[in-house]
């Protein structure tokens, strides 16, 4: 399997910038079950940027690839107005092992492994309106591997899993909705938030993905009427180098939740249930 991704810096830090960008492009392949094991560079570079940044942004990137045990191989740079760093990444899995997001079936709990509120926490960083603690715990979180996470599901056997990335959860789970042909309930209750992420919420910082991702569901969720705007904003938070969203047989559930936290994934949370239908509908309640 082969999948690559980039972004801009999300953190002032750059050697944490590198860690984080090398973790989320690591995940598509953890969310299919596969081992990552090559990878290739992809960085814009501004012309006048300090050789030293962008030697810290690539050990990041490398740092991150040892723990994953991946070798680095090579890379491309360009010239930008703007950095960005990411990789190129190169995964193996056995064909009938594939793990996909359209596997889902009626009764199967779902479990996520990581905390969101990681667009607007980053969103908050960038205009400096977040406390360094939040921050801190943040890239903390973006920056874990989902190695472990991917480790417990194919321990336990799974139907079903996707990584919950720049769609935010709930367009994510739409589309495992949708390629399973099944429905999906999620319980906001129940979703874990990384600490500080309410408080600018409610302030009004939110990325502008986020509101994007929002608009885009509006034919596939299903929102109770007690959720309030700023809620449905945070079910469609835009995630960097978030966790895995697994839909999982229910009497294997706790067996799934009991290997997450030996891995000590950031997160091992039920929220929610894949139901009969409408196909492709995510209903969301408190």
């Amino acid at each position: 399997m082969l999948t690559v991704d980039f972004f801009p810096p999300i953190v002032d830090d750059p050697f944490i910038y590198g860690a984080i960008a090398a973790a989320n492009a690591l995940s598509d392949v953890y969310a299919m079950g596969g081992r990552p094991v090559t990878a290739l560079n992809v960085a814009a570079i501004p012309a006048d940027l300090p050789p030293e940044i962008l030697s810290s942004i690539l050990s990041g990137g490398a740092a991150k690839a040892a723990e994953a045990g991946v070798s680095i191989i090579g890379g491309h740079t360009v010239t930008d107005d703007e950095p960005k760093y990411g990789m190129a990444v190169t995964g193996y899995i056995h064909p009938d092992k594939i793990i996909t997001n359209a596997g889902a079936q009626p009764g199967d709990k779902l479990v996520l492994t990581k905390p969101i509120g990681t667009g607007i926490i980053s969103t908050a960083g960038k205009a400096q309106e977040a406390d360094a603690d939040v921050l801190s715990r943040a890239a903390k979180i973006m920056g874990v591997l989902n190695k472990g996470a991917c480790e417990a599901m194919i321990e336990v056997g799974v139907h079903s899993a996707t990584d919950i990335t720049g769609y935010g959860l709930v367009g994510h789970a739409a589309e495992m909705a949708r390629g399973s042909g099944v429905g999906i309930q999620l319980s906001l209750d129940a979703v874990p938030i990384i600490p500080g992420t309410l408080e600018l919420l409610e302030r009004g910082i939110v990325p502008g993905g986020t509101h994007r991702n929002l608009a885009g569901v509006v034919d596939s969720a299903d929102w109770d009427p007690a959720l309030t705007a700023n809620q449905k904003l945070l079910m469609c938070d835009a995630q960097t180098s978030g966790g895995l969203l697994i839909s999982v047989a229910a009497e294997k559930c706790d067996d799934l939740v009991a290997a997450l936290n030996a891995a000590e994934t950031p997160a091992a949370a039920v929220i929610g249930e894949v139901i009969n239908g409408p196909a492709g509908i995510v209903h969301i309640g408190p």
